[in-house]
């Protein structure tokens, strides 16, 4: 029997998924695999990238505008369209993973450079005052004031960048780059005549699971990050 034919004589509803992934439970995980890395090594490239530029945003104030400006109109370019055009701005074959983590790494940088920016912005003025006073030069005041009281400000734009991340990092997968999103172009190309359910089924429950898990992993960062915030709640 064909594949084709062996493959819908299954469980074609939603339910079949669990079947569909036991028959291709090595794929599955290799996909799964590229989808967390390129969802989550990017945002922290672009995070490293962000925070000096919304340093400079804060620092010099007439830098802001343009900065952030800048940023937005860079997350206003279609993801399809950057991911196809990559492998000629960095010299990489169409289908490398890296032309997808480049991409994300723009987008992860256009949504957090106004996220450090403001968020340094937030730390009272007083508290900055009272560091200066106490000797701490402009260095030092950034790094053990500044930015600790930003972290939760910062991790709220990280949270949405990981999440914005994994869908779509499910877009590439249109193109070929092997991911999750391959499991959206599979059942599509099998829904022929009716709709085949399973790999679709399971690449939106692996995707929303893969969400959750990473925003629970910047959650726990955070709360390591701020330890004074939970003394303070449960004082």
């Amino acid at each position: 029997m064909p594949l084709h034919d062996s493959l819908l004589a299954q469980d074609s509803s939603p339910f079949g998924m669990f079947g569909y992934f036991s028959d291709h439970r090595d794929e599955v995980l290799n996909w799964l695999w590229y989808h967390t890395w390129l969802s989550a090594v990017p945002v922290v490239a672009g995070l490293l990238i962000a925070l000096p530029l919304g340093w400079v945003a804060r620092r010099y104030r007439w830098t802001y505008p343009p900065l952030v400006t800048t940023a937005g109109l860079l997350y206003t370019i279609p993801s399809i369209a950057l991911f196809v055009a990559m492998p000629d701005i960095i010299g990489t074959q169409i289908l490398d993973p890296i032309n997808v983590a480049v991409a994300l790494t723009v987008y992860s940088v256009a949504l957090l450079v106004r996220v450090v920016a403001d968020g340094l912005g937030a730390v009272p003025e007083d508290v900055a005052q009272a560091a200066t006073a106490m000797g701490l030069t402009r260095r030092q005041r950034l790094l053990k004031v500044e930015l600790p009281l930003a972290v939760p400000v910062i991790a709220a734009g990280v949270r949405v960048a990981v999440v914005a991340n994994v869908s779509l990092v499910a877009v590439a997968g249109t193109i070929g780059v092997p991911n999750l999103g391959q499991l959206f172009t599979t059942g599509f190309q099998l829904s022929v005549g009716s709709p085949y359910y399973p790999p679709i089924t399971l690449g939106i429950v692996l995707c929303v699971l893969l969400a959750l898990a990473l925003d629970l992993l910047v959650v726990g960062g955070t709360r390591l990050a701020t330890p004074w915030r939970r003394a303070v709640s449960g004082s």
